[in-house]
């Protein structure tokens, strides 16, 4: 008998599951207990996970576990459940795709939930340039077309990426990523032609928007030459990195020294896009146009699909039948992403975000006040961080945010840590969370502060 059958009560997900925070059991419990036994027999020890519960359930702001322990969600599935975990809109969608036809392969017998995804995320990406669109699985997938296709177009080959960026696992994406654990030690050799820059980290360097792109740029020219170059690729909020925002007129200056210089400007907004900085793009936010954008997490509310975006000249680049992939741009997935759109732009989500911010943002500072080891509090949106530090300095404190995620993960509440020093905690909830169940989150969060 599975782990959800062995359930007393039939359950099922969505927005109508009970909005609270509840624990029956020490976590894991004793079924969660079960499925991780099984899982240290069945899957590789490589694949690790933050929360040891077996989910079975998800909705609102809340992941219900197969004890019956409900936590309140703020991470989002890493920002993927944006809309909600099974919001009605994303599952009659799917259910009615799933009945039509679940494959065909687009590059064998087109169809037209592909165009119309297309159609959305060309009208929706920052720019008013005639753009097309190239659909995938993977947010790493999406990053590698890009470089494909900045190459292509260019007919250069270096890139370059920044310190505290993640772009995946993939092995191109290891490369452009900063981290090495878990990310990339001992997984070498890795792509060439992949050069790395200083990015601006306003807590840490102190440096102005254009004093920090001067320092990129120097570095870009004196060690990979323009002529060289094919393309930058930066988040526009660094995600694994830390949730680090960029000083005002610093991403403004990369994108002009781009045009002057025929170098492909990629925004990776795999993390920020789709109303999660409080803008449909983040880019939008900071004044910025991409040539390339990619796009996967939000896009298709927990189902496998990513994108590449831009100008239509450079996405023309290549010669038919140099992109595509076996499931890229799988029927039931675009199915799921039109209906996620049609939430982000009818639903007031974009709103939503920015009242999470206000929340967020309220709550955290006012944490800040009356601790010293919190250096900073940092985002946009439901996309916001603090950077733990030991009381009076600002050297990470790695170990003091992995014991603040366990207890609060203890208490019933999902919180996430990221960061080049693993001592950063990131606040990622749904937008479908309520302003109660965010608050009660956060006092869970202070407590743990409190008593560690």
């Amino acid at each position: 008998m599975s782990i959800t059958n062995a359930l007393p009560v039939a359950i099922s997900g969505g927005p109508d599951l009970p909005q609270r925070r509840h624990l029956t059991t020490v976590i894991p419990g004793p079924l969660s207990q079960e499925l991780l036994a099984r899982k240290a027999e069945a899957v590789p020890s490589g694949v690790g996970h933050t929360v040891p519960i077996a989910a079975v359930a998800a909705g609102g702001g809340v992941v219900i576990d197969a004890d019956g322990n409900s936590f309140i969600d703020l991470g989002s599935g890493i920002a993927v459940t944006t809309v909600g975990n099974a919001h009605p809109a994303v599952v009659a969608a799917v259910q009615e795709q799933v009945a039509r036809f679940t494959h065909t392969c687009f590059m064998i017998s087109p169809y037209e939930s592909y165009v119309a995804v297309a159609e959305a995320l060309n009208r929706l990406t920052p720019g008013q340039h005639p753009k097309k669109t190239a659909l995938f699985n993977s947010g790493a997938e999406a990053v590698e077309n890009a470089v494909k296709i900045a190459r292509k177009h260019t007919g250069k080959q270096a890139v370059v990426a920044f310190d505290n960026a993640y772009h995946g696992r993939t092995n191109l994406t290891m490369a452009l990523t900063a981290k090495s654990m878990p990310y990339k030690s001992g997984f070498g050799p890795f792509a060439g032609e992949i050069y790395r820059a200083p990015t601006s980290y306003p807590y840490r360097d102190g440096l102005g928007g254009p004093d920090a792109a001067k320092r990129a740029i120097s570095l870009i020219e004196k060690q990979v030459g323009a002529e060289n170059l094919a393309a930058i690729i930066i988040e526009p909020i660094q995600g694994e990195g830390g949730f680090i925002v960029p000083a005002d007129g610093f991403l403004p200056a990369l994108v002009a020294w781009c045009r002057e210089n025929d170098v492909v400007f990629i925004a990776d907004e795999v993390q920020t896009g789709f109303a999660r900085s409080g803008s449909m793009f983040a880019s939008s936010g900071f004044g910025i146009v991409p040539d390339l954008v990619t796009t996967a997490k939000g896009l298709a509310a927990g189902l496998p699909l990513a994108a590449v975006t831009g100008r239509a000249e450079i996405m023309d680049a290549s010669h038919s039948g140099g992109l595509g992939g076996t499931y890229g741009g799988n029927p039931i997935a675009c199915a799921a992403a039109l209906a996620a759109i049609d939430v982000y732009e009818n639903d007031g989500l974009i709103e939503r975000a920015v009242d999470v911010e206000k929340i967020l943002f309220s709550r955290l500072e006012e944490l800040r006040s009356r601790d010293a080891r919190i250096g900073d509090v940092r985002g946009r949106g439901a996309m916001v961080a603090i950077e733990l530090v030991h009381s009076g300095t600002s050297e990470p404190d790695s170990a003091l945010a992995a014991a603040i995620a366990r207890a609060c993960i203890a208490a019933g509440v999902i919180v996430l840590t990221c960061g080049t020093y693993g001592n950063v905690i990131r606040f990622l909830p749904p937008l479908s969370i309520g302003d109660e169940l965010l608050h009660e989150g956060l006092d869970v969060v202070a407590e743990a502060m409190a008593t560690i």
